[in-house]
Parts: C-alpha cells; sequence; structure tokens
C-alpha cells in the first residue's frame, strides 16, 4: 500500500488521534443526540466533532452514519471513524472495516480499522489482520498482532494458523513495539492451547526472543508472557537469566 503521503501529515495525526481520547476518561460524556446532529452536518469541523464523540459514547444509531464516514475524503474523518465503530461494533460493521484495511491508502485509518476490527469479536477479521500483520506498515502491524489476540482465540484453527506468523514477527521485525507485541499475543494464544506441538513451538520462540533479542522493552514483554503462562521452561530460562545479571 502507498504511504508516501503519511510523512507529511503525521503531525497533523498524531495531535488528532481518536485512540488518544478513549484511553482518556472524560468527566462528562457528550450528548448522543446532539452528537448525532453533527454526523450529517455540512460542517467539517462540527462532523469531525460528531465522530470523535462516538470514540467515546456508543449508540446503535450512529453506525451507518459512522460507517458512511468510513469513506470521507477527508482522512481525518476515516480515521475517527473507524475508531468510532471500534467503540460501536456490530454485525454490520465489519465487512465495512474490513474493506477500508484492504483499501484505504493512509495507513493512520488502517491502524484504527485494525483495533476496531479486534473488538468485534468476527471470526471473518482473522484473515484480513493476518495479512496486515504480514504485509502492512509498522503501525498497522503493531495493532494487528494485539487484534489477532482477540479474533484467533475464539477458534482454534485461527490460533494455530496465526502462530507462525506472530513468531516469524518476533523474529524477524524491525520495529521493537512489533515484536513486543507479538510476544504479547503469543502469550495469550498460548493460554487457549492444549500442551502440543505448537505450544512447545511457541514456547521455543518466546524464550529466543527472551534471550537473544537485543530490545529491553521486547525482553520485558516476552518475560511478562511467560510469567503469566508459567510454563517450566520459560521460568526456569527466567530464573537462570535473572541470575545471570541478563534482564
Amino acid at each position: 500500500m502507498n504511504d508516501s503521503s503519511l510523512s507529511n501529515t503525521a503531525i497533523d495525526f498524531d495531535n488528532l488521534d481518536p485512540l488518544d481520547a478513549i484511553e482518556d476518561k472524560e468527566p462528562e460524556k457528550p450528548d448522543p443526540d446532539v452528537m448525532l446532529g453533527l454526523l450529517s452536518s455540512d460542517s467539517l469541523q462540527e462532523q469531525m466533532e460528531g465522530v470523535r464523540a462516538f470514540c467515546e459514547i456508543s449508540d446503535s444509531r450512529a453506525i451507518p452514519l459512522l460507517i458512511e464516514c468510513l469513506s470521507h475524503n477527508c482522512p481525518l474523518i476515516r480515521v475517527s471513524a473507524a475508531y468510532a465503530l471500534g467503540r460501536n461494533i456490530d454485525s454490520t460493521t465489519v465487512q465495512p472495516l474490513i474493506f477500508a484495511l484492504q483499501n484505504d491508502w493512509n495507513g493512520y485509518v488502517r491502524k484504527g480499522v485494525v483495533w476496531a476490527l479486534g473488538n468485534s469479536g468476527d471470526r471473518t477479521s482473522f484473515e484480513p489482520l493476518l495479512h496486515a500483520l504480514k504485509h502492512d506498515i509498522a503501525a498497522v502491524r503493531l495493532w494487528s498482532a494485539s487484534s489477532i489476540a482477540n479474533i484467533a482465540k475464539l477458534n482454534y484453527e485461527d490460533t494455530i494458523t496465526a502462530i507462525p506468523s506472530l513468531i516469524t514477527t518476533l523474529r524477524q521485525d524491525a520495529i521493537a513495539a512489533v515484536r513486543s507485541n507479538c510476544a504479547w499475543t503469543l502469550g495469550k494464544l498460548c493460554q487457549e492451547l492444549p500442551f502440543n506441538v505448537v505450544y512447545n513451538t511457541a514456547i521455543d520462540a518466546l524464550i529466543e526472543a527472551l534471550v537473544e533479542d537485543e530490545d529491553l522493552g521486547v525482553k520485558e514483554d516476552t518475560k511478562s508472557a511467560l510469567l503469566k503462562l508459567g510454563d517450566p521452561r520459560g521460568l526456569q530460562m527466567i530464573e537462570e537469566l535473572e541470575f545471570e545479571g541478563l534482564i
């Protein structure tokens, strides 16, 4: 996908990332009736206010309008709509979100879309998320890894399909934050697995990352994943590395 223009717009998007608004708890929520009216406003600023409001509040009446906003010519509207649909998920939102993931040129929009798909609880999101993990830009790969944890665990076949790709990304991705999220996701998915060859392969990969990855953040997230799993081999390696002062 072509993201050559992102370098020219990163500051604008970083300052307006709706994910920040989602994580910041406001004392008073916007009035849904007022915000619904703004979604249909002719004013771009008012429409933006309305879309961003539904990143914080849920109202099924907003969903058709938010889906329409996924194809808005303003990428700031589209990225906000993606996050808002992640807060207002239902069965009608998944296919439009998948279409946006596969077709929107803007990486910030696709980042919001993979976050929303991770909230969907819909298995049809799995293959698009796995494809994004393998082929998209770093910000999208990072959130795809986390979203896969939510979707793949719904089905055993998806879990065992996801693990090899997560291991490859954990070993090879140039971005430490992406590797960290893959370690976290492997830990989550291993909680759903029986003690079989797939489980053991994932544990081997986590131990490998704990020992060999040069990034301290990746090591810490890998250590946390192994501790939560309580796997004897993982715990033994953590103990040995701590004794040697290597972690």
